[in-house]
């Protein structure tokens, strides 16, 4: 998808979410013939005009201020995710050509991550790269990912899309997979003329109903933290709070980290996988 259709879909579709009701504003006569507010009411609220806010959404953000993209963002109702996509999408369209190279990432670890993936040891704990490659994980983080790590090339995205022992796995895999998709638009908004990203993406659009209707959404948001519901195939389900950590010195790598509250049946099941981890990794070795 070209940049100009990627900045059309996604304004329109944040514009038809959004009631006249749900903005404030009068909703005049009973035959309206779009979803959510008019391109007019959307001006209005932006303090533009009806032909520059059009110009906008058919996709030409070239030269918009900060300012505009501000209060555009105010007027659709956009949570800090999508002011941030948003922001992207214009940076995106002011760059020069030499600026428009996909940016270099890290995938490969430094020993200093490394040994601090292996301090870890009682919570799981993995590193995935901006294609949502695991590239890294502690003993405790491969157990808990057991299915996911099984793959030749653990990939979160591939594996929740494509893999069919991940619904299984995750207990709530309609809003994890929501959420997935969510995250990989905001990355492919960072960072549009990645091919490996956008081979990715068509990859699982061509393979995956679900993966094509959720990407068609346009929703973005942030995955630093929430609780993650899971199924494990030998100690059973686990709710784990997770949390997700960018590595500045590493650009495109995230950590991620997984606890479960103490004393309840979660932590005992975690316990028990880290133990079985352990005594795996022992008979290993021998």
């Amino acid at each position: 998808m070209g940049h100009r259709s990627e900045v059309r879909e996604f304004l329109s579709s944040r514009r038809d979410r959004i009631t006249p009701d749900q903005a404030g504003l009068p909703a005049y006569g009973g035959n309206r013939r779009v979803p959510g507010l008019r391109r007019e009411e959307v001006a209005l609220m932006a303090g533009v005009s009806v032909d520059y806010y059009t110009r906008l959404e058919r996709g030409d953000l070239s030269g918009a201020s900060d300012g505009v993209l501000d209060s555009l963002a105010r007027a659709l109702h956009l949570d800090d995710a999508e002011t941030a996509h948003l922001f992207d999408l214009a940076r995106t369209a002011n760059a020069s050509p030499t600026a428009r190279r996909p940016r270099k990432r890290a995938d490969e670890i430094r020993p200093s991550i490394q040994r601090l993936l292996e301090a870890i040891t009682d919570a799981p704990a993995m590193i995935r790269n901006n294609y949502f490659d695991y590239v890294a994980s502690n003993r405790l983080g491969r157990a808990l990912y057991a299915p996911m790590f099984a793959e030749p090339a653990p990939n979160s995205a591939r594996f929740a899309f494509l893999n069919p022992a991940a619904p299984d796995f995750y207990l709530e895999w309609e809003k994890n997979t929501q959420e997935l998709v969510a995250t990989m638009r905001g990355e492919a908004g960072r960072n549009p003329y990645d091919k490996r990203l956008s081979d990715l993406a068509g990859e699982l659009s061509t393979r995956s109903e679900r993966f094509r209707t959720l990407w068609a959404a346009h929703n973005v948001r942030y995955h630093r933290s929430g609780v993650k519901k899971l199924h494990h195939p030998v100690v059973g389900d686990l709710e784990l709070t997770y949390e997700a950590f960018e590595l500045p010195a590493d650009p495109g790598l995230t950590l991620s980290t997984y606890t479960a509250e103490p004393g309840t049946s979660s932590a005992d099941a975690l316990a028990l996988l880290a133990s079985l981890a352990a005594t795996d990794e022992t008979r290993v070795t021998r």
